[in-house]
């Protein structure tokens, strides 16, 4: 049986390093970055530098968990009506 996670290399602040995530978590990755106009490599370059510990793959999909988990609990809020 194939595994799920892929292995790709990516360039982070400058230097080569390799990833394993699953599809999924690269697709997400490819969204996130889109939508905030940077490359897959400056988004791996901030993760990367936010990161308290763990490796690199595992802070991946904390982002990208977090990052979809925030969207769905804002569309899922009702508005806030200011107080008149």
């Amino acid at each position: 049986m194939k595994s799920p996670v892929v292995k790709r290399s990516i360039v982070v602040a400058g230097h080569k390093t390799s990833v394993s995530l699953e599809e999924a978590f690269w697709n997400g990755m490819k969204e996130i970055s889109g939508l905030r106009n940077m490359t897959l490599s400056e988004l791996v370059g901030e993760i990367d530098g936010g990161r308290q510990q763990g490796n690199l793959s595992s802070a991946i999909r904390l982002f990208v968990l977090d990052y979809f988990k925030s969207r769905a609990m804002a569309a899922v809020q009702p508005e806030k009506v200011p107080a008149q």
